[in-house]
């Protein structure tokens, strides 16, 4: 059977947190740049819930941050678990399609595939270490689905190639966020147990 005290001695190590801080701290900045035309394109009330990947991976560089002065915060953790695996998943996912669609995939969004899957994967990792609980997950699926709403219904979502699979993402935008909360709910529960 597996040892999982080595895999997480390294994450809790100082040094690696510090590592994982600055390139997601990197990545989030490099987020909202990316964001930056849809940002200045969008009505300004629909603001929060444009940039998705640059917010979650913001979410996430706090948790290493409080962490780094032994600190927490259950609701922040929480959502950057839930938001960062829905949207490093969302992208992955969505770049493959089109990728597959083309025939191929641009150096551009293989880097933004390789990159979002390791965000999905980094906030299942530190399962371990979070403070939240079950009843702290319905606040990020309230977050979830209303960030749906307002991409679909408001056209704020991230931009895509083309329209070709609107239809087709914006059901498995859907499906993804009530995956990721029972997702959530589920590997909670069972570490709490």
């Amino acid at each position: 059977m597996f040892d999982w005290r080595f895999i997480r001695e390294i994450l809790w190590d100082r040094k690696f947190l510090w590592l994982l801080f600055w390139v997601n701290f990197t990545g989030t900045i490099y987020g909202y740049y990316w964001y930056k035309q849809q940002l200045i394109e969008s009505p300004k009330w629909l603001l929060p819930f444009v940039p998705d990947s640059p917010t979650s991976s913001l979410f996430f560089t706090i948790v290493l941050l409080l962490w780094l002065y032994r600190k927490s915060s259950p609701v922040i953790e929480m959502m950057a678990v839930m938001t960062s695996f829905k949207y490093g998943m969302w992208a992955v996912a969505v770049l493959i399609m089109y990728g597959l669609d083309d025939g191929y995939i641009l150096p551009a969004n293989f880097m933004l595939i390789v990159s979002h899957a390791g965000m999905a994967m980094e906030v299942l990792l530190y399962n371990f270490a979070y403070r939240f609980q079950g009843k702290h997950v319905w606040i990020g699926a309230a977050w979830l689905l209303l960030n749906d709403f307002f991409d679909y219904a408001y056209h704020v979502h991230p931009w895509l190639e083309d329209d070709r699979f609107l239809t087709e993402v914006k059901w498995f935008t859907v499906g993804l966020s009530l995956f990721t909360i029972l997702l959530t709910l589920f590997i909670r529960r069972r570490h709490l147990k």
